[in-house]
């Protein structure tokens, strides 16, 4: 191996350490309240609708497939297939910034429309958390933010990654109430592919 790749592996090990860090110490200023007060929102809801933008959106298309196969009626606002939002629906945002205008619309629509909102943002006073029923405030750096006080990763990418974390946990603490098997779960997987 030669000193160059023995260097970029030290690297990358350093810069996985550093990421694992910088979730360790967001897991210490994590309010799990927030989280768990999810719970009932989530079994109660008739449909579930999920929105986010940019890498974000990911994440909650990814908290939608996790819904879907717990067996819960989810969507992926802006999806062809996406029906109306109405009374009785949960709609679950996530943006840093709390701020993103296609989520903050989605948001309104679903207030007018009497369903509840949740979201997930690093800014427990923005727009968005002001419409919302349910927020979870996750203690990292917006994308705007470029002097790495919180994280040193790139734009908001610990917020994107601890969205992810924090939503399957919330996961598997609804499969653990569910009780039902992994075998139960893996007959709505897609078999299509």
């Amino acid at each position: 191996m030669s000193a160059q790749q023995i260097d970029i592996n030290k690297k990358s090990e350093e810069a996985m350490n550093s990421i694992l860090n910088e979730h360790k110490q967001l897991l210490k200023q994590f309010d799990f309240q927030q989280l768990s007060a999810l719970v009932d929102p989530i079994q109660k809801a008739k449909a579930i609708f999920l929105i986010g933008m940019g890498r974000s959106g990911l994440m909650m298309k990814a908290a939608a497939m996790r819904l879907m196969h717990l067996g819960f009626t989810a969507y992926v606002v802006g999806e062809t297939t996406t029906p109306a939002i109405g009374s009785g629906d949960l709609l679950i945002a996530g943006s840093g910034s709390g701020t993103t205008s296609t989520v903050i619309r989605a948001a309104k629509t679903a207030k007018d429309q009497n369903a509840q909102v949740a979201c997930f943002t690093t800014d427990a006073a923005s727009e968005l958390a002001a419409l919302s029923d349910y927020i979870v405030t996750i203690p990292a750096a917006q994308k705007q933010a470029h002097e790495n006080t919180v994280s040193d990763q790139y734009a908001g990418s610990l917020f994107e990654q601890a969205l992810l974390l924090f939503f399957d946990a919330l996961m598997q603490t609804l499969w653990s109430i569910d009780g039902s098997s992994a075998e139960e779960l893996y007959k709505r997987h897609s078999n299509l592919e």
